[in-house]
């Protein structure tokens, strides 16, 4: 497109370039979707749904199982922190990977805003995979789904927000919930230690700050996600490699792994790559159907993760972890409710008193009839 100006009669002559010419590598459509290099633009909603909803479930499945997995092996619990660092490595190659794959690649976030979401995500992941010494892997899956607790004391103190009775009843069911499946744990699990829900929690508050950083630095500097991972990554990866550099940690986490390199190294590039593969289709699912629906995926995901873990991971059981489980996932509800009342329109009791009537009216003439 060209503009000409002319100062004598003050005219502005626009001449737009015909169909034919090629559109600047730069810009992409608007529609388009890229999930692994697959353009999911090409298909129908309906199967755009059932790749991501596939996506989600199949590679957070296998991630969390490898998780467990990992975790169980004889002797490794004390080196979560090592398991970190992997991840922390295998996520900065992938994300250096992907971001080759785009046209353009300068770097749009300040290095002092990717210093400070590193060390949030450090305190996330490392402080998640540490608290699996301590945990069931059930529990620690019921802690992350209780994010909206930290993020509402946050507001109240930091920002003083108000929250409507919703709100507040969702993290009131959220905390009962984890109280009660907590207190199940410590009842059934022989190594239930509070040190671990220490740790969850810890990285809980660290997930809650980290969501609204990112958030904020991709919307004001219009990054990518694949930037965002490859700094964030890196420069947690060197905060990690400090750390455990300094407290003596690495040298004995190298030699356990040395021992059995296909257990450690194997399974923490697949646990490594089916989470980075997963956040992908989850970003996807936000993109095309909304939060919304990824967040309903995503807590079935959640639920089936816990499922499966008790089938095949031996452990105590009681029904306890159902009741207070349901109780969880009622919060989530609320909370998802309370962000979407405009969308979700729950029936009045006066409107179902109507509907039973009509309906009972209805019955008796079809009986009369």
């Amino acid at each position: 497109m060209d503009l000409k100006f002319n100062n004598s009669r003050k005219y502005i002559s626009i001449s737009v370039p015909p169909k034919t010419q090629t559109m600047s590598p730069h810009i992409k459509a608007v529609d388009d979707v890229l999930v692994l290099g697959i353009n999911l633009s090409k298909f129908s909603k309906l199967t755009q749904f059932f790749i991501c909803v596939a996506g989600v479930f199949v590679f957070y499945l296998i991630y969390g199982y490898l998780q467990e997995l990992i975790f169980s092996m004889e002797g490794f619990k004390p080196y979560g922190w090592y398991l970190t660092l992997m991840q922390f490595a295998f996520y900065s190659i992938f994300g250096l990977i992907e971001l080759q794959l785009i046209q353009d690649k300068r770097r749009r976030i300040p290095g002092k805003t990717y210093m400070i979401i590193a060390f949030l995500t450090v305190g996330t992941m490392g402080l998640s995979n540490t608290s699996l010494g301590y945990l069931n892997y059930p529990t620690q899956v019921i802690f992350k789904c209780c994010k909206l607790i930290p993020v509402m004391v946050g507001g109240v103190f930091i920002q003083g927000k108000r929250y409507n009775v919703v709100d507040v009843s969702a993290a009131l069911c959220m905390s009962l919930g984890l109280v009660w499946f907590t207190l199940a744990d410590s009842t059934v699990a022989p190594n239930f230690n509070l040190t671990g829900v220490m740790l969850i929690s810890l990285a809980l508050c660290a997930d809650a700050v980290i969501g609204n950083v990112q958030e904020k630095a991709m919307k004001l500097h219009n990054a990518s996600n694949s930037e965002m991972v490859l700094y964030s990554y890196s420069i947690g990866f060197v905060y990690i490699l400090l750390g455990l550099t300094c407290t003596s940690g690495l040298g004995p986490a190298m030699t356990f792994c040395a021992k059995n390199p296909l257990r450690t190294y194997g399974y923490a590039f697949l646990f490594s790559l089916t989470g980075y593969f997963g956040i992908s289709f989850v970003l996807a699912l936000i993109k095309i159907f909304g939060a919304l629906l990824a967040v309903t995926v995503t807590t079935g995901r959640k639920a089936m993760t816990i499922v499966l873990s008790f089938i095949f991971f031996a452990k105590p059981f009681t029904f306890q972890y159902v009741w207070s489980g349901l109780l969880v996932v009622l919060g989530i509800f609320l909370n998802v409710y309370s962000k979407n009342m405009d969308k979700i329109r729950l029936p009045s009791v006066h409107d179902l008193i109507n509907r039973v009537v009509e309906t009972r009216k209805t019955r008796a003439l079809a009986q009369t009839v």
